[in-house]
């Protein structure tokens, strides 16, 4: 006859539900400690105002001395930056991007690397859409690209004045000379002064083109070279 026996139970044997009394005691989870976050935040939002401060004080100083300088143009020196603006703000907004500034100021006789064309646009530009008294907005999930910044016409203006009255007379002499010397020839022949004269809606008869090369060729070569054409305009 089959007789029931009661089987052990397994924990004991193979160590499940024992405790043993040299089992270490039971540590706390690992936790990060707290790192003062509200008064970094403080202090790079102070940091931040105070570079807002510092660059706002620095475009103030700027416009007023602009002011002052555009004050010193001639009126054909205001005209020409304004037409220099208007030639390359396309979208008419009164605000040029930078490959729009860099082609005014080429247009002005001021190729400038790209590094100084970047800044002066974080000196005097502002972000696009802030113009618009707004905030550009970034999709959201996407890779936040850096602000496209924007010069307005007023801050183009006072800096082009002050880069004029800057400039060295001579060079402003050379590029008017460049602007008649068509083709890099280095002198300005009775084709070139016809041409101009006929661009400017001069009315000049061909004698009197004439008159005005032989007046200043110095050398006899029937044409206004670079030096000559500098001592005609530093008299």
């Amino acid at each position: 006859m089959a007789t029931s026996s009661t089987n052990p139970p397994l924990g004991p044997r193979y160590g499940l539900g024992r405790t043993t009394g040299n089992a270490p005691p039971t540590q706390p989870p690992f936790t990060t400690p707290a790192f003062p976050s509200t008064k970094n935040a403080q202090r790079l939002e102070s940091e931040r105002l105070e570079r807002e401060r510092k660059a706002r004080e620095e475009r103030e100083r700027m416009e007023a001395a602009g002011q002052n300088s555009l004050a010193e143009l001639s009126e054909e020196q205001r005209e020409e930056i304004s037409e220099a603006f208007n030639l390359f703000d396309l979208d008419k907004d009164g605000y040029i991007d930078y490959h729009e500034l860099k082609v005014a100021m080429k247009a002005l006789g001021f190729d400038l690397p790209k590094a100084e064309i970047l800044g002066i646009l974080q000196t005097h530009g502002v972000q696009a859409g802030a113009q618009q008294g707004g905030k550009a907005k970034q999709p959201v999930g996407q890779y936040q690209t850096p602000p496209r910044l924007l010069l307005s016409f007023q801050s183009f203006q006072t800096l082009m004045a002050q880069r004029i009255l800057a400039r060295d007379p001579q060079e402003e002499i050379i590029r008017a000379f460049e602007l008649f010397d068509e083709g890099g020839k280095g002198k300005i022949t009775l084709q070139d002064l016809t041409r101009v004269a006929r661009e400017l809606g001069e009315g000049l008869q061909h004698d009197e083109l004439v008159a005005m090369i032989e007046e200043f060729d110095m050398d006899g070569d029937n044409a206004i070279s670079r030096e000559e054409f500098i001592n005609i305009c530093l008299g």
